[in-house]
């Protein structure tokens, strides 16, 4: 499905519009997934999964990604937090930008749709694990509604360095209340 362009502002300043994300956008998606991984503070993966993989790892809906003149720029999905009943409303967040749009406010537009899906889908919480060193996806989260919640001081390791993990989430004020 497509979304039609929003107009120009600040939650979406280019000409860039949304569509559901499909197997066949695997390619594009993988592409910029890998620039996270070369940034090494996007995540703690060192390769990229097949489809089929990271298919599995992620709930089947609420998939985005963000299009301009028909090359994607960036996505977004989502992945159970648990697989708890308790946690069903809960959702892991994963967003990624092409390094050549950073800092572009064009993350906004995908997460914004995520927001909005999740909830459709009956999501109450939205959580992300993020380094301190990725600032913009700190800000961007921040300007979505999320809120900080602590520290998991060295929780993993990424190329034999142990890692912080900064925790936020966003709570829907129209699922779970």
């Amino acid at each position: 499905m497509r979304v039609a362009p929003l107009e120009r502002d600040a939650v979406n300043p280019t000409s860039a519009y949304l569509c559901e994300m499909h197997p066949a956008d695997w390619d594009s998606v993988a592409k910029i997934y890998a620039e996270g991984i070369a940034t090494g503070y996007a995540t703690f993966e060192k390769s990229i999964p097949a489809f089929q993989t990271w298919d599995k790892a992620h709930l089947p809906s609420c998939r985005w990604v963000a299009v301009e003149n028909d090359s994607i720029l960036g996505w977004a999905a989502l992945s159970s937090a648990s697989s708890l009943c308790v946690y069903g409303g809960v959702a892991e967040v994963s967003i990624y930008v092409g390094t050549a749009y950073t800092g572009k406010v064009l993350g906004t537009l995908p997460m914004h749709s995520l927001i909005a899906s999740s909830e459709n889908e009956g999501s109450w919480t939205l959580q992300s694990g993020i380094f301190p060193e990725n600032q913009g996806s700190i800000a961007l989260h921040r300007k979505a509604g999320f809120r900080y919640i602590g520290i998991r001081k060295k929780i993993g390791q990424l190329e034999g360095i142990w890692k912080d993990d900064l925790l936020f989430e966003r709570r829907s004020k129209i699922v779970g209340t």
